[in-house]
């Protein structure tokens, strides 16, 4: 077993199940709803469809990045206890977090100076930063060290590729992301934008789509034009949604069936409470490896 930690933050979007089963250390980022605080911790304090529940009924819900002090914290416990760490950080194209990361790990090396902390921009969400770590943690367990590690993140994280569409523009609207005339438009029709992460990690609308069944047969395309290997892809394929499991489902479906030699059934994950913050209910986020992500 390697000495060091695999860390990453509730953002990574999987269960609690899946970080314990693979050995996966997370910090878990935090929310208001109508001006209580929460802990983005799975599920746990607030479960997910109660929150997306309380979206669509009307709460107001923000969101703020852990904070330097706040990763000092976290990251010195596994320091005490005489373990290096690796920690990858949402994309620092949508939030401040992998910058507070970096100065928590710069002080605490002086603090620390025999141990060792990498801080990696997985230039990610949800659960495709989620499908990053998990491969990470294959490589772990095979025997990499921490700094090999970290080098293979920073190689290969834009190989991941995200693709999103929403059936619901509502909180897209709501949050500055679309115009409330696209967005009433967009209703009106039925229009599903499809939407990837760029090289810069920045989330960019590419198309829009109507009906939902035609968007949900296009995202399963750009898998089949992206992914490695084409539908003969036999790397692992992860699926998030908010809120809306049978439109995932449908997308899992459609992949099962045009992929044959995927590594196992297709895994779907909630949407957590952060991310959710800011799409609201009705979005589907497909994850796979792919070519490199070079716009």
């Amino acid at each position: 077993m390697q000495n060091y930690v695999l860390s990453t933050s509730s953002t990574a979007d999987l269960s609690r199940e899946h970080f314990l089963a693979r050995n996966i250390e997370y910090v878990c980022f935090h929310y208001s709803m109508d001006g209580v605080e929460y802990p983005d911790d799975l599920g746990v304090t607030m479960p997910i469809d109660e929150f997306y529940a309380k979206m669509v009924a009307g709460a107001d819900t923000k969101t703020s990045q852990l904070n330097a002090g706040e990763y000092m914290a976290y990251f010195e416990k596994y320091l005490a206890a005489g373990k290096d760490v690796l920690h990858l950080t949402l994309s620092s194209g949508l939030s401040g977090s992998y910058m507070s990361a970096c100065a928590a790990a710069q002080t605490l090396s002086e603090k620390y100076p025999d141990r060792k902390i990498r801080v990696v921009d997985s230039l990610g969400a949800s659960s495709g930063f989620g499908l990053l770590v998990d491969t990470l943690a294959d490589l772990r367990d095979e025997g990499m060290s921490l700094d090999d590690l970290a080098d293979w993140a920073e190689a290969h994280r834009l190989e991941m590729h995200h693709w999103f569409f929403s059936s619901d523009l509502t909180f897209y609207v709501k949050g500055g992301r679309v115009s409330k005339t696209a967005g009433a438009i967009g209703g009106l029709l039925g229009i599903c934008p499809l939407l990837n992460m760029d090289n810069e990690g920045h989330l960019i609308p590419r198309e829009k789509i109507r009906p939902k069944k035609k968007v949900i047969r296009r995202i399963v395309d750009m898998m089949k034009e992206h992914a490695v290997g084409g539908t003969d892809y036999n790397g692992k394929c992860y699926i998030s949604h908010s809120a809306c499991y049978e439109d995932a489902r449908a997308v899992a479906d459609l992949v099962e069936a045009e992929f044959p030699h995927l590594n196992g059934k297709v895994e779907i994950n909630n949407i957590g409470t952060t991310i959710g913050s800011h799409t609201g209910p009705g979005t589907v986020a497909l994850f796979f490896w792919g070519d490199p992500r070079i716009d």
